[in-house]
């Protein structure tokens, strides 16, 4: 049989889309182990052989031997592809060739360590990566694992070694498995292997003797190894149960679920149910089930369910709190999807009469548990059972007696004005609308004695004798029962219809609220907008006042923000928080630790460590928290965890950008200034030296030839010089720009006049559309920018071609374009030929890579635009556009 929920369209298409997800990959094989040196490597390689042996097209990417012949000799006969290598570092390192194997497409690919961190210079920065593109290019892999590289494993790992692991793989590349091998060997078979020299050189493994490799640790591995599959394997019967739709529980582990309610008896129950579950070495879980009737629990027998399920947590249980209309239904449902082997409840102490008007939860349990075996506690006989398990008296007021008597009256001199016009049998129709008038509004108690006054009411006015109870036709008492047959259960089942709707309400207002706050912090990367938005959410589910702790660099806490206006927490206990932070466990107000305190405090559970400590004011008249509404406010405060963390992440990686490119940028500046300064530095030397020598024979011609030498690279060391000094000026923040209105004909006359290092006699011809056009600019700066895109001109194209520069109005802009005939700039270099210590490729190019940077500082200070275009007939096209409207002086900011 099917539940509801396998039968649901939505379990169906989840099915459909995992199913159309996995057609068409390869599948996955970990050969799974505790530690290295327990023959996983040895074992896959037997299986290929074996894969091989029966037809099947196996390749061998990548395989560690370390040395050891038998494994050596098991790769004899299977095709290997050749590695790749890689040098860093002066050192070559041989890696998996991935675009190999992805042309080379076998049916399976054995690739070892998984968990490998690859040299620099690979695709991928880890081996697993690589595997998981094979599997999605349709490839089947085997690979090996040792239980120390599982990521969720990694705190435990250390904890137990006390060394920390660096090479990880994430637990949804194992998830990814189809088979998981476990690869076992006694920790004593080991050592020995370990002394005689199998799985490491002698001294290498002496030294894994007295640290990883001790034997309490390979114990301590060697269970988690065994623990790890063994919870991979439950979860493959899970997921196959559900892919052939089978419905009853496979207890091949012991699973306890215990049901609990308000009941005095259900303390009692837990304790018995952990005795249980400590005798038989099994997990146990506890369920609430909360039904519409338990909107009306009294505040009694919601804080005996909210003490329960702590004690449950307590004792190391896991807690559901499951909503549904049958107790017997949720718990038998959730017994099921969970592989529960044993159901333990209360013995039911209501008295045998209600259990047979109301029905009974164990009776109904037991009914249809199926094979699951159901365990029933007797309670202790002094135990206060006023509280019945699975049912909650609800307090009407009595306000709504009188309404529900007042209703009745009025539809009784309703049907009084119908009965000229209308039959008796439509006058009990005004009845039954009363009824479910006051049902709807007024609840249930209300509603039945709604229904028995109208019945009253319908005989003592219109039937006859009237006036009376009395019944002159014996017809008419079927009519009474009927009517008040019909009246009971539409009073119950309009209760009902609203009690599924409060409850319906409380989940739609708790999914909505954490859809919200992961809405608006996945909006958002600032740390104290991400702080804002959540307190402020808290603040509204909660009804509470709020206040975030952050810690300094010596793990203190301090209030980081506190909600807005009345929202904020004043009242804080700095201990509390600092317990909290160090423990990871709430405490405070409404649980069991330093409940004295005034707030709840809530540890902000991070990836790796505590974010900080969330603190939530509760009102004086809701200071019990339910487990559920304690594991909401945990949700929310680990999605504010991990958004703040995200949002730390992305600031690292920001400023390891940052540093990265200005690392780049310095090596790019020291290589500019050690080649273009030492260059002419050396010829000056060289010139110098020979002028100084005083037995050179240097005729006049060649003393002026060297003298002339010295000058022009004199001048261009100056130039270079330069260059460094305006791109330090034009990017410092604190530059300010003198502008005034300039003549734009005299700015590019003085540009081409101040061209001292390139001969350019009658190769610029200038082009202006108004040669009384004027930009409001900072004179020198702008001429500093012709002067850099004038001479970058004249030093890529031929001495005997020309340089255009035109100018013209377009909107509030002046375009001035400088244009050559040149070999033109390439789209790589277009990209980036304006950034700083960029040179183009052409063979012309020299220098430091500074002077069109500096162009682009100039031009962007004076809100201005620079960019390049080909030219029709070749060459390129350098164009900036400044604004036309004069202005004053002003600060770049």
């Amino acid at each position: 049989m099917m539940t509801a929920d396998e039968r649901s369209p939505d379990a169906f298409l989840a099915r459909a889309k995992e199913e159309e997800r996995e057609s068409g990959k390869g599948r996955l094989k970990i050969f799974f182990g505790a530690v290295a040196g327990v023959g996983k490597t040895f074992a896959m390689l037997q299986t290929a052989r074996r894969l091989k042996a029966d037809g099947i097209d196996v390749v061998v990417g990548y395989v560690e031997t370390h040395g050891r012949k038998e494994t050596a000799a098991l790769l004899e006969g299977l095709e290997q592809l050749p590695l790749s290598k890689f040098n860093y570092r002066e050192t070559e390192h041989l890696e998996f060739d991935l675009d190999l194997a992805l042309k080379r497409r076998p049916e399976l690919i054995l690739v070892d360590e998984l968990a490998h961190t690859n040299a620099t210079g690979a695709r991928h920065k880890k081996r697993w990566q690589d595997v998981e593109e094979l599997l999605d290019a349709g490839i089947d892999v085997f690979t090996t694992l040792n239980v120390q590289h599982v990521e969720s494993l990694h705190d435990l790992v250390d904890h137990i070694t006390g060394i920390p692991v660096q090479e990880r793989v994430p637990d949804s590349i194992i998830e990814r498995a189809v088979d998981i091998e476990l690869v076992d060997l006694p920790p004593d078979e080991l050592i020995n292997r370990l002394k005689e020299g199998k799985v490491y050189v002698h001294d290498r493994a002496m030294h894994a003797l007295d640290n990883f490799f001790r034997k309490g640790n390979l114990i301590a591995l060697r269970e988690l190894a065994l623990r790890a599959t063994a919870e991979r394997v439950e979860a493959q019967m899970q997921q196959y149960k559900l892919s052939r739709q089978i419905n009853e529980p496979w207890p091949t582990t012991e699973k306890i679920l215990v049901c609990v309610g308000p009941s005095p008896l259900s303390p009692t129950v837990v304790r018995a149910a952990r005795r249980m579950a400590a005798g038989l070495r099994a997990k146990w879980m506890v369920a609430y089930v909360q039904t519409p009737h338990s909107t009306y629990m009294s505040e009694a027998d919601r804080n005996r369910v909210i003490q329960t399920m702590r004690l449950a947590e307590q004792l190391g249980a896991e807690t559901r709190e499951l909503m549904g209309r049958s107790v017997s239904e949720e718990i038998v449902k959730c017994a099921r999807q969970n592989n529960v082997s044993k159901i333990v409840v209360g013995k039911p102490a209501k008295p045998r009469w209600q259990e047979i008007v109301r029905g009974s939860v164990v009776d109904e349990l037991i009914r249809n548990s199926g094979i699951i075996d159901v365990y029933v506690i007797t309670g202790e006989k002094n135990s206060d059972t006023t509280s019945h398990f699975g049912y909650s008296k609800r307090r009407t007021k009595f306000s709504h007696y009188m309404k529900a008597l007042l209703t009745v009256a009025i539809f009784t001199g309703l049907a009084r004005l119908m009965l000229p016009y209308f039959e008796p049998s439509n006058v009990v129709m005004a009845y039954m609308l009363g009824v479910v008038i006051i049902a709807t509004y007024y609840g249930r108690g209300p509603s039945v004695m709604a229904s028995i006054l109208s019945v009253a009411a319908f005989d003592f006015f219109f039937v006859p004798p009237y006036l009376t109870f009395a019944v002159s036709d014996t017809q008419y008492l079927i009519t009474f029962a009927v009517m008040l047959t019909v009246a009971l259960v539409i009073s119950t089942l309009t209760t009902r219809v609203k009690q599924h709707a409060e409850a319906a309400r409380q989940r739609e207002q708790r999914t909505y609220a954490l859809y919200a706050i992961s809405r608006e912090l996945s909006s958002t990367m600032d740390l104290e907008d991400i702080v804002e938005k959540g307190l402020s959410h808290i603040s509204e589910v909660f009804h509470g006042q709020t206040a975030l702790y952050l810690p300094d660099d010596k793990e203190s806490l301090s209030v980081f923000a506190r909600g807005l206006g009345r929202n904020a927490l004043w009242s804080v206990d700095q201990g509390v928080a600092q317990w909290v932070f160090r423990n990871r466990k709430p405490a405070g107000a409404g649980t069991d630790t330093l409940p004295a305190a005034k707030a709840l405090y809530v540890p902000l559970l991070g990836y790796k460590k505590v974010i900080g400590v969330l603190a939530v004011g509760l009102p004086e008249d809701d200071r019990m928290v339910s487990p559920d509404r304690l594991h909401l406010l945990e949700t929310f405060a680990n999605q504010i965890a991990t958004t703040c963390e995200r949002a730390g992440l992305t600031r690292e990686n920001e400023k390891a950008r940052l540093q990265m490119r200005s690392e780049q940028l310095k090596n790019s500046l020291l290589s500019s200034v050690s080649h273009d300064l030492k260059t002419p530095l050396a010829t000056i030397a060289g010139a110098a030296s020979t002028l100084s020598d005083k037995d050179n024979n240097l005729t006049q011609d060649q003393r002026m030839s060297l003298a002339r030498e010295i000058c022009e690279q004199a001048m261009r060391l100056n130039k270079q010089v330069s260059n460094l000094l305006a791109i330090t000026k034009v990017e410092a923040p604190e530059l300010t720009l003198a502008k005034e209105d300039c003549p734009l004909e005299e700015i590019i006359g003085s540009a081409i006049s101040a061209l001292e290092e390139q001969p350019h006699d009658g190769r610029i011809i200038v082009q202006l559309e108004d040669p009384s056009l004027e930009v409001s600019v900072d004179e020198s700066l702008i001429q500093q920018a012709f002067i850099n895109l004038l001479d970058n001109a004249l030093k890529h194209t031929q001495s005997d071609s020309t340089i255009k520069v035109t100018a013209q109005t377009s909107g509030d802009e002046v375009i001035i374009a400088i244009s050559d005939n040149g070999p033109g700039i390439s789209d790589k270099d277009k990209a980036r030929i304006f950034d700083k210590f960029q040179r183009g490729e052409s063979p012309r190019s020299e220098g430091s890579g500074l002077g069109l940077a500096i162009c682009k500082g100039i031009v962007q200070a004076h809100g201005g635009r620079i960019w390049i275009e080909d030219a029709p007939k070749g060459g390129s096209i350098f164009k900036i556009a400044l604004q036309r409207i004069p202005g004053t002086a002003f600060q770049v900011a």
